[in-house]
């Protein structure tokens, strides 16, 4: 099945270093943009205390949650540190012709996704 994208805005909507919010059926959907314009999308609720991610603070490929300072990978929704942990990562595309964002609200984008294996030097 072909993956359907769902336009949610601009690029210059989403501060570098910040976040929006979207609502979907999956919930509410923290949109982050890291300082290279990168685009992100987690669930917006830390794993621990369910602090509202878009709150906090985003720093390299990471964010902060506002109420207990537990820091979430952007890329994968999981903790990272000594907390365990994770919450759903979404994909996200940016399209290039009209810098639009857009995201994928297919069951299988929902779920929880686990980093991609480094490769190792040859």
């Amino acid at each position: 099945m072909t993956e359907r994208w769902h336009r949610i805005g601009h690029l210059d909507d989403v501060p570098r270093l910040g976040a929006r919010c979207v609502l979907t059926p999956f919930g509410r959907v923290a949109v982050f943009r890291a300082a290279d314009d990168e685009v992100y999308a987690l669930e917006d609720r830390c794993p621990h205390k369910d602090g509202p991610l878009s709150q906090g603070i985003v720093h390299d490929r990471s964010v902060t949650c506002p109420l207990h300072n537990a820091v979430i990978s952007l890329a994968t929704g999981e903790m990272e540190g000594p907390d365990n942990g994770r919450t759903r990562a979404f994909s996200v595309r940016i399209d290039p012709a009209s810098h639009a964002i857009e995201l994928s609200l297919e069951p299988s984008s929902a779920e929880f996704r686990r980093p991609e294996p480094e490769s190792e030097p040859a």
